[in-house]
């Protein structure tokens, strides 16, 4: 707006302030009828809830609200229905606005294919503990003759051995080898009758063989205190005993006060 030269000071005061109530019915008008009005200001939908529901039932149902839905993830669970909606985002009881999309994850059709972990070499707790965090779970546990006590010697799918690595679908169930702690070297039973205890009971551990019970019996003259009186396999005919296995011994003479007694 052009201000003339036979404009008095009180024409151009009239004149800015005729501008300046302009301007703020301009902004009244932008900020309180033509915001609200474009933006449904005020109009909101409390989010309902949809886990558990079927993804087939969501369209109809949030339609039926004035919503959306979108599936931003899926999630293979055992023995849950595939499609279920599992979360939602926002959560039910929030308010939105119209045409919100909800964002959902649902349980997928097929189990998702993982790598086989590395399970030999360790403990078979281990071996659980890990099954678990990788989503397999423990089958069938054998143990079998070996030194390696409760060892995973061996990681098994439906009878063949599974190497690290190879696609498994989550879920499976992994068999194990595990060591017995007893190996499978078979040898004649030692004969330690008549050796001093403690003699017999280094040629016991250098075979690989653990003490057992030991018995005490009063000593005479031919078998003197401290002497093995009698063991347990006993090694006669073709007895054959295996690395790891107990020999329980009779000894001549009292028990010593430094040991237990045996009941």
């Amino acid at each position: 707006m052009a201000f003339l030269k036979s404009d008095t000071p009180f024409d151009v005061v009239k004149h800015l302030v005729v501008i300046g109530v302009l301007g703020a019915a301009l902004l009244f008008a932008f900020f309180f009828v033509y915001l609200p009005i474009s933006t449904n200001h005020g109009e909101t939908i409390m989010v309902p809830k949809v886990t558990g529901m079927q993804m087939a039932d969501l369209e109809d149902y949030l339609d039926e609200r004035n919503l959306r839905y979108f599936v931003d993830d899926s999630t293979y669970e055992p023995g849950v229905r595939p499609g279920t909606v599992l979360m939602q985002d926002p959560t039910p009881g929030e308010f939105v606005k119209e045409d919100r999309k909800i964002y959902v994850s649902v349980v997928s059709k097929n189990p998702p294919q993982i790598k086989m972990p590395r399970l030999t070499d360790g403990s078979v707790k281990n071996a659980q503990m890990i099954l678990k965090s990788y989503g397999l779970s423990v089958g069938k546990i054998t143990l079998v003759p070996d030194l390696r006590q409760n060892e995973v010697l061996k990681q098994m799918m439906n009878g063949k051995e599974l190497a690290p690595g190879a696609a498994v679908t989550k879920g499976t169930k992994i068999d194990l080898e595990v060591g017995d702690g007893l190996g499978n070297q078979e040898f004649p039973v030692p004969n330690v009758v008549g050796m001093p205890a403690d003699e017999a009971l280094t040629l016991l551990a250098g075979q690989g063989l653990q003490p057992g019970e030991k018995f005490y019996q009063p000593a005479t003259t031919d078998q003197p205190e401290g002497t093995v009186i009698k063991q347990r396999p006993a090694a006669t005919g073709n007895a054959t005993i295996r690395m790891g296995q107990l020999v329980d011994l009779w000894i001549a003479g009292s028990e010593p006060t430094s040991l237990t007694p045996v009941n």
